[in-house]
């Protein structure tokens, strides 16, 4: 059996899902194919195949992705689906994970619709830094829409109930159509352009994608953005959203929405303002009886009743803290001289001369102090000198010479000790004190022990 180690299909099941769900290239796709085997669950999830006239891929599409959706998928539709492909470990297969579903026929408007998206979000359009506040009581508004449809009859209806005093202008647009686009701009251009307005409104009512593309079209996208006005987007029903949508400065689900944005209600300002009446005329009532009361309380006081003798007060409290003030003052400018003359001892002290000569007498002290440590030093070794001179000269052989003693030498020069180191004839040097003879040995006596 071989000794390698076996994999658990689980492991080998999880390693293939990293795989898939490490590739870049899987995680975003879109996918053009046929629904079969559709399946609704009761969770509201869908499951289904995509497939063409090769190949299929098991579908599944989760309840919060296709919550939104307009249409009702079923087998043999053409679908274009964007999601990501990864591994359900349960049956070890790998499937597509669907995070948007739209019918084959108006798909390349939804890739646009994602492709100006994104190139208009990495410009910073949606940022919310560039996003204006709406004011809180607009005077003048200006509705750019088309004059004849329902989405102006539901703003004007909920603008003339809640706001009746708003002056309202109504600045006629194409909403629909092929020049709708430029239309819608160029009514917003003109807005700017006349500069009495607030708040503008732009928008119309629900329809199909082609029906609400022109508020996905860039040249609206930038005149919403370049807009030195505060604007409303209100296309459509709330499932519809739009590029107008994420460029305006407020989002409303539906015309009607957007002019309860615009507003307020005049009844709430109405109650408000009675509100702030009352807490004003209340607040007026209680600072008039706090005055009233205090002014009673001067007229009272003994220095309203008796002003002479207060001044006479005064005057002497007047005296008593000129005093203080000379008293405390002498002291402070004793105190100063007392402090300054402090200061330029220490600054005569730090002066860079008394340190110079601080120094130079310090170094005098210093030399004075190494020549007598020297001069002991040099003493004490003298005569330790001397002492090992004098036991060495005890100890030098030439000591012992000077007492008439001699060193006697072979021809070699080695020292002879006894008579056994020379033999009759032998040339020998015998070294005295003040020289050396040559000799030569004629004769050898041993002396008994």
């Amino acid at each position: 059996m071989s000794t390698k180690p076996f994999l658990t299909v689980t492991a080998l099941t999880k390693y293939i899902k990293r795989r898939f769900d490490d590739d870049s290239h899987l995680q975003e796709v879109w996918i053009k194919g046929e629904i079969s085997n559709f399946k609704l669950h009761s969770r509201g999830h869908m499951y289904f195949t995509l497939k063409d006239e090769n190949a299929r891929i098991q579908s599944v599409m989760f309840a919060g992705a296709n919550r939104f959706m307009k249409f009702k998928p079923e087998n043999g539709m053409k679908v274009l689906v964007r999601g990501e492909v990864s591994v359900y470990e349960a049956y070890g297969q790998y499937q597509l994970y669907a995070k948007e579903m739209q019918p084959d026929g108006i798909g390349n408007l939804y890739l646009a619709f994602e492709e100006l998206k994104k190139k208009l979000e990495l410009q910073g359009f949606f940022s919310n830094e560039y996003k204006q506040p709406l004011p809180s009581v607009p005077s003048r508004i200006g509705v750019i829409t088309s004059p004849t449809g329902a989405a102006i009859r539901d703003i004007l209806t909920t603008l003339n109930r809640r706001f009746p005093i708003a002056h309202v202008t109504i600045i006629p647009v194409l909403v629909q159509g092929e020049n709708a686009a430029a239309s819608i701009a160029k009514g917003i251009e003109q807005a700017n352009e006349i500069g009495k307005f607030d708040l503008l409104i732009t928008g119309r009512g629900g329809g199909s994608l082609e029906d609400l593309w022109p508020f996905n079209e860039e040249i609206v996208a930038r005149a919403i953005f370049h807009s030195n006005i505060p604007i409303i987007s209100a296309v459509g029903h709330e499932t519809d959203v739009t590029i107008a949508d994420f460029v305006a400065d407020m989002r409303a689900a539906t015309p009607t929405a957007a002019a309860e944005l615009a507003v307020p209600h005049i009844e709430e300002l109405i109650e408000r303002l009675k509100q702030h009446k009352v807490r004003l005329i209340r607040s007026l009532r209680d600072q008039t009886t706090y005055d009233q009361e205090r002014l009673r309380r001067l007229q009272k006081s003994y220095a309203f009743r008796y002003p002479e003798k207060l001044l006479v007060q005064k005057e002497q409290e007047l005296d008593r803290l000129f005093e203080s003030l000379q008293k405390q003052a002498t002291h402070l400018v004793h105190y100063k001289q007392e402090r300054l003359t402090h200061l330029r001892k220490r600054l005569k002290q730090q002066h860079p001369f008394e340190q110079l000569q601080q120094a130079i007498t310090r170094k005098e002290q210093t030399t004075r102090n190494l020549d007598r440590a020297f001069t002991e030093i040099k003493k004490g070794k003298e005569f330790a000198l001397q002492t090992y001179l004098s036991k060495l000269g005890m100890l030098s052989p030439l000591k012992v010479m000077e007492r008439g003693y001699s060193l006697v030498y072979n021809e070699r020069d080695k020292l002879i000790k006894s008579v056994e180191d020379v033999k009759l004839g032998d040339r020998v040097q015998v070294q005295v004190k003040d020289g050396q003879l040559d000799c030569q040995v004629w004769g050898l006596e041993e002396r008994e022990q």
